[in-house]
């Protein structure tokens, strides 16, 4: 039995705790030893598999005495005992901190670690430590698994040339659903994600306070959870300032998004940067018809190919995104169309492929380790 240990900070709601959640459990029920070693525990994570090993590697109470370089190293430290004492045939990394230790603590054992990137390198791969950790760590990956060719090209040629483009899977729960007629939506703009701030949900509700001015019969419903970087409180200061608390909805977190969502008029998505965003991929495979920013590194036109699946708009440009909002609702032949062709991406990108494309990587890595 082949053993994986998956490594990254916690399995808080977000992009890449949620695919570790799905990958450890399916990998488990195809006969894998999967383990999930983490730094910390959330207060509000996902559930995994209960064939998979959750394991702290995080800091002692002792060690958070420590000072901040210390406990950088005790952090390594403490994942290298625990891989030293599993001995996995594999390590796969998730996020920026945690591909750095991963190929820290392997450093003299025979274990393939298998990097992952998940966010818009720019502005999170380029300061001065990345300079100094990237060509020396990053070549000792046996693979990294990216999310779009932009994310890609942004590193070494190393680490381009032994690499993979594999999307998010989507849950089972959003797949296979009917599709609402058009006489059964709701007047409801929607969109799901964490309230923080680069999702940049500000720059929704000023567009669809536009949007509202000429259709006041519909709303915008935001699910997601607080994330408690102050964006929550913005947005609030937001919707009072436009009176808008009647239209404007903080529907908070949500574990039924597949019911919640699939009869809105229109999905809308905002963000400044993502690396291949879970809530676009979730609401296309809905069959609603979304529009999202052309934001980098290309996650969101990775999936849409623009008036064909999908509509995409410039990034923070709010007349553009109420425009297509407005074109969505007043055009519904086109929303219909629209959603009928996005709903396709569950084939691209159903749990069961993306699993497939892990898999066949990884274990061409093992063949060649």
């Amino acid at each position: 039995m082949k053993k994986i240990v998956f490594h990254l900070n916690c399995l808080e709601r977000g992009g890449a705790e949620r695919v570790v959640a799905n990958l450890s459990g399916q990998f488990a029920q195809n006969g894998y030893e999967v383990y999930i070693a983490t730094q910390w525990q959330g207060a509000d994570e996902y559930e995994i598999d209960p064939r998979v090993t959750r394991v702290h590697v995080g800091l002692s109470e002792k060690q958070e005495k420590h000072g901040r370089i210390l406990k950088y190293a005790d952090r390594i430290v403490n994942l290298r005992k625990f891989l030293k004492k599993t001995k996995p045939d594999i390590v796969i990394a998730f996020a920026r901190l945690a591909n750095y230790r991963a190929l820290a603590a392997t450093i003299g054992t025979n274990i393939p670690v298998l990097i992952s990137v998940r966010i818009n390198p720019v502005g999170f791969y380029d300061f001065l430590p990345d300079k100094i950790q990237i060509p020396l760590l990053f070549r000792r990956a046996a693979g990294c698994v990216f999310q779009t060719p932009e994310q890609r090209d942004f590193f070494p040629r190393f680490i381009r040339k032994k690499s993979r483009i594999i999307l998010n899977p989507i849950g089972s729960q959003f797949i296979g659903n009917p599709i609402p007629a058009d006489k059964d939506r709701e007047k409801a703009v929607v969109h799901s994600g964490r309230l923080v701030d680069f999702k940049n949900q500000l720059l929704l509700i000023r567009a669809f306070v536009r949007v509202h001015e000429k259709h006041p019969d519909y709303v915008l419903k935001i699910y997601g959870p607080d994330s408690f970087d102050g964006t929550r409180e913005k947005l609030e200061a937001l919707i009072d300032e436009k009176n808008a608390r009647d239209y404007v909805l903080l529907m908070g977190g949500s574990s039924s998004l597949e019911k919640d969502m699939i009869c809105g008029a229109v999905a809308a998505f905002s963000s400044d940067y993502e690396g291949m965003p879970n809530a676009l991929l979730e609401a296309m495979a809905l069959g609603l018809p979304v529009v999202a920013t052309d934001c980098p590194p290309g996650g969101p036109r990775m999936v849409i190919e623009h008036e064909k699946n999908g509509l995409l708009v410039p990034v923070n440009d709010e007349e553009a995104l109420a425009g297509a909002i407005n074109r969505l609702i007043e055009d519904r032949a086109l929303a219909a169309r629209l959603g009928a062709e996005a709903a396709k991406i569950s084939k691209r990108a159903g749990a069961d492929r993306i699993f497939e494309e892990w898999k066949d990587y990884i274990e061409d890595i093992l063949k060649k380790a």
